[in-house]
């Protein structure tokens, strides 16, 4: 079995180990749950039923209007804050007490506390001289008392819900009147939507009273800008403020080009001068400069010049110099030189001419510059000052008109009445009382009971430190069970009856025994006990009674003796019917009588007994001498089983004594009475010195409370069982027994 297994066997385990608290409470848990359940029916029965009314108001997101004027009421029915806002007026003080009034619900039993009966409170305070009693108020105050007294008690009964993704709103009354309850509800939906009708109206007669006032002052002012744009356009001559700055603006952009051309001219011309100044007088390096061999007249002569140098040269070639020609072509050339050196000379003197002249056109477009654009801020000046009044007479005009139509629409729609709120579905009186839920009450209460109990019995269960099953003994205890006796129906006051395992009714008990005799019989198959010792925690935990029936078991098929070794407090010869002075264990061990005389025979079951015999002073002192262990011995060559009876282990130490003598030792716990530490620390006692402790008997186990531990004697009463039939046969087999071992008996005798 792997891990996962166990852990699942464990929560089994423990499911059922829950189980059996509530079994064994069960009764308990019923009995409180149905006492619970008629004494909270018998208080719900007596409360007043109240009824519960509801109407469906539907409030407008988009509401009627005559004219667009939400701005005078300063709402903005397109938000979810609206809504939410209208759901809290519903709910407000103020609308509470206007359908309180309206309906003179301070008059009504219902509400009127002089009405009704006084509470506990009050009756306790009237009950105490010592409470100082309140004095009473004069009729204005007492009267606005008692209205916040029902106001407050109305708006408890009050329930204002929403329904979900829609305008829709419920209004929910109670009351112990179902005809009070829905004209409440009814009243309600009617004030709310008047009381936002007045609001409307007040809010818009405000509007206008204001907005009469404020037109006043508009119109004043509007006049006062007005004017104040005439006398400037007056006095400054204006007729289009807009054509006279863009005639100076042009006026100012040409100038400002033509003076741009002239510093180009002047910056050419320096140049030209200043190279001019370079080259000096020399003619010829003045005729290389770009501005002289460009020029039109010297490029004229410069031709004239190469023409008459080609003519000069291709004479030469023909007539010596001489010649008439060849002179004439010459003369031809110098004078084309001449013309050529004097107009070089008279441009170089217009250079000097076209930059003074260049310089006197800057100078006067820089005055001319200067004077434009003192005009033309003059002119924006006027034009800022001008737009500036005329803003105002705009602003002051648009004002003026938004106040006048918001006024002539005020006006207009002051005795127009729309309704933001209408009531969709009106509330009737109700059949049925809404509460209190009698059947659901007394339900709830019976299963929150029935949880309580349950509670209680875990609680009852962690706080009882009994054993009261197997798993206690192996768990608390930490020994083996060897057998588990039920609970046998009898008067508590008394012992169990001597012969209630040969009872045919009690065959269950007696199978418990049965099975307690067979598991002492199979744990030492290997060396057989002869010498059974039977004790217990205290007295009255059945231990007497466990070694008169395992004596009664096992004789049916061994010889046994029982002897009562509990001297201080004998029971077994009294359960016997044996006489006060019938010589005993006692009387044994001291040797004032003979073993013949200490024995005595049960004839209906074949079991020999040795009662306790005489009370002794000094108990333990016999139980510790060497003539009980020699009895003991004498006895065991007699006997297949020896069972001893002996006191518990907690009130002397008699049972330590027998210890040590007795080969088993048989533990009896009486389930669910004595403590675990009493049990752990007499079992303890017996181990410490050295007893053959074999296990526990858990007796008078309560079966019907046992939950699941049933199973371990199920089938008794079954098919497997004795049954009634069973255990009378049972019965004529041990009688048998019992004459066969009469015929066997020899005479013994102690040394």
């Amino acid at each position: 079995m792997n891990s996962q297994d166990r852990l699942l066997q464990e929560e089994v385990i423990d499911l059922r180990q829950y189980w059996r608290v509530v079994d064994r409470f069960k009764w308990r848990i019923a009995g409180l749950s149905v006492a619970v359940a008629m004494l909270t029916a018998m208080v719900v029965f007596s409360m007043t039923p109240m009824y519960q009314a509801t109407a469906t108001l539907m409030i407008e997101a988009e509401q009627a209007k005559a004219l667009s004027i939400e701005e005078v009421y300063g709402l903005d029915s397109s938000r979810k804050e609206y809504l939410l806002t209208q759901f809290e007026i519903l709910k407000s003080k103020r609308i509470a007490e206007r359908v309180v009034q309206r309906l003179n619900l301070t008059s009504h039993p219902e509400f009127d506390p002089e009405q009704q009966s006084p509470s506990l409170k009050s009756r306790i305070k009237s009950w105490l001289p010592f409470m100082r009693q309140p004095e009473p108020l004069p009729e204005e105050d007492a009267a606005k008392l008692k209205l916040q007294q029902v106001t407050e008690a109305f708006s408890g009964r009050l329930e204002i819900s929403p329904v979900r993704n829609t305008q829709l709103v419920n209004i929910t009354f109670e009351s112990a009147s179902p005809q009070l309850a829905a004209q409440v509800a009814n009243t309600v939906a009617v004030v709310y939507t008047e009381s936002q009708m007045e609001a409307k109206l007040e809010v818009t007669q405000q509007a206008t009273t204001w907005l009469n006032s404020r037109l006043d002052d508009l119109r004043s002012k509007l006049e006062e800008s007005e004017s104040a744009l005439q006398n400037f356009q007056e006095v400054e001559g204006l007729v289009d403020v807009e054509g006279v700055r863009g005639l100076a603006s042009r006026e100012l952009n040409e100038i400002t080009n033509q003076l741009l051309l002239v510093r180009k001219e002047l910056k050419q011309a320096e140049s030209v001068r200043e190279l001019v100044k370079v080259r000096g007088t020399d003619i010829d390096a003045l005729a290389t400069l770009p501005e002289v061999l460009n020029h039109s007249v010297i490029q004229d002569v410069k031709r004239a010049e190469v023409e008459a140098s080609r003519r000069v040269s291709e004479l030469a070639r023909r007539y010596g110099p001489k010649h008439p020609q060849m002179i004439a072509a010459r003369d031809q050339l110098a004078s084309v030189e001449s013309k050529l050196h004097a107009e070089i000379r008279q441009l170089v003197a217009g250079i000097e001419s076209d930059y003074q002249a260049a310089q006197s056109n800057e100078r006067a477009l820089l005055q001319e510059l200067s004077s434009a654009k003192a005009e033309y801020q003059r002119i924006t000046r006027k034009e800022t000052r001008y737009d500036e009044l005329k803003r105002e007479v705009e602003v002051n005009t648009q004002l003026y008109n938004a106040f006048l139509t918001r006024f002539k629409e005020t006006s207009e729609i002051a005795d127009f009445e729309a309704a933001n709120a209408r009531l969709t579905d009106p509330a009737v009186a109700p059949r049925s009382p809404a509460k209190p839920k009698k059947k659901l009450i007394v339900a709830l209460a019976f299963v929150v009971s029935a949880m309580f109990g349950v509670v209680l019995a875990f609680l009852f269960e962690v706080l009882n430190d009994g054993v009261r099953n197997p798993d206690d003994v192996e768990n608390k205890l930490g020994q083996r069970m060897v057998g588990l006796l039920p609970w046998v129906p009898h008067d508590k006051r008394q012992r169990l009856g001597l012969r209630t395992f040969y009872q045919a009714d009690n065959y269950r008990f007696a199978e418990a025994i049965r099975t307690l005799r067979t598991s002492l019989v199979l744990s030492h198959l290997d060396k057989p006990v002869k010498v059974i010792s039977v004790t217990s925690s205290i007295p009255g935990e059945g231990k007497t009674t466990v070694s008169e029936n395992l004596a009664f078991s096992l004789v049916q098929m061994e010889k046994v003796l029982l002897i009562d070794a509990d001297m201080r407090r004998p029971s077994i010869g009294k359960e016997f019917g044996l006489p006060v002075y019938q010589p005993g264990l006692s009387n044994l061990i001291s040797g004032s009588a003979s073993l013949a005389e200490c024995i005595y025979r049960d004839e209906d079951s074949g079991l020999d007994v040795i009662p306790a015999g005489a009370v002794p002073p000094n108990p333990q002192e016999l139980l510790a001498s060497p003539r009980f262990a020699q009895a003991l011995k004498v006895l065991s060559d007699k006997y297949d089983r020896i069972i001893l009876d002996t006191a518990p282990t907690q009130v002397v130490s008699d049972a330590l004594v027998i210890s040590r003598v007795a080969d088993s030792m048989v533990y009896v716990v009486k389930a669910d009475s004595t403590r675990q530490k009493v049990i752990t620390d007499g079992i303890g006692r017996l181990l410490q010195v050295g007893a053959k402790l074999d296990g526990v008997v858990l007796n008078q186990v309560d079966m019907s409370k046992s939950g699941g531990y049933g199973e371990y004697y199920g089938y008794y009463g079954g098919r497997y069982g004795y049954g009634a039939e069973n255990a009378k046969v049972a019965e004529s087999m041990a009688k048998a027994a019992r004459s066969k071992s009469k015929t066997e008996e020899k005479p013994l005798e102690l040394a």
